[in-house]
């Protein structure tokens, strides 16, 4: 069958719109869609969706860009097949058109199904970040959950992925779509990225420092030290626990009288 016959069995009406919405709402599920026509635009507006998806395929398609802009929704702007000036260009139409930037995500994708790994230039993410000032995402077209969990890890604030009950079904998007299991796996890995991103402050975390004392390592007397001796690198070392001198002020202890006398391995105290 051609493309547009098997597209058209698979049309969904007004009425499996609101079908689906009241599924959704039911099981605490934000519903979307995505429309390639003015009409299926109107129709999304009218069923209340607070985000509309743009496809890879309309970034290009100015009326139909004006069109969406106008709503002044929330917006998931896909990116495949263009290039940074195709991505300023459909951006200054949708906030030209009334949008604020700050309700545009820029989802990096790549339309070939499944996506070969080395065209998936996760990178591209930063990119696009860097050069509009925009929440970015990324549209995951590849086989597995890795290259989704990786461009959570590089900013990513939301991740596109295809989702199927059995990926032997007829149609081209079933074999790069995942499971329930795997979607499952994507989902966890994700939320347990989230958590492992932390803040960009470098500190020891309250599970680590615990192990300070127990790790690190303090002055110590190498031999036996009478009180009156000079403390050297002869009579000295380095060994846990760091409960004492820090091995940083090494340079500090040395030359200083011993002001007692020491047993070896006893903390040195100045």
């Amino acid at each position: 069958e051609s493309q547009f016959d098997m597209i058209k069995k698979l049309e969904l009406n007004e009425e499996a719109h609101k079908e689906l919405l009241a599924y959704c709402h039911k099981k605490n599920i934000l519903f979307l869609s995505s429309p390639f026509d003015h009409e299926s635009i109107d129709l999304l507006d009218k069923l209340g969706l607070k985000i509309i998806k743009i496809a890879s395929g309309e970034i290009t398609n100015l009326p139909f860009l004006r069109h969406i802009g106008s709503l002044g929704k929330e917006i998931i702007l896909s990116t495949g097949m263009s290039n940074l000036d195709e991505i300023s260009e459909s951006l200054n139409v949708l906030i030209d058109s009334g949008t604020h930037k700050s309700k545009i995500t820029v989802l990096h994708a790549n339309t070939m199904y499944p996506t070969p790994m080395q065209d998936v230039n996760l990178n591209a993410i930063l990119t696009i970040k860097e050069k509009f000032s925009v929440k970015v995402g990324y549209s995951d077209h590849t086989l597995g959950i890795e290259v989704g969990v990786a461009a959570v890890a590089m900013g990513a604030s939301c991740v596109e992925k295809h989702f199927t009950i059995d990926k032997t079904m007829d149609g081209p998007d079933h074999r790069a779509s995942l499971d329930p299991n795997e979607l499952k796996e994507l989902v966890r890995s994700i939320r347990n990225i989230e958590k492992a991103l932390g803040s960009y402050e470098k500190r020891p975390s309250p599970s680590e420092i615990v192990n300070i004392d127990a790790v690190r390592k303090s002055i110590v007397a190498s031999k036996a030290i009478k009180k009156g001796d000079v403390l050297s690198s002869s009579n000295l070392t380095v060994k846990r626990p760091g409960t004492g001198l820090s091995p940083m002020m090494w340079d500090k202890v040395l030359n200083h009288l011993a002001d007692r006398d020491y047993e070896i391995d006893e903390l040195i105290i100045i």
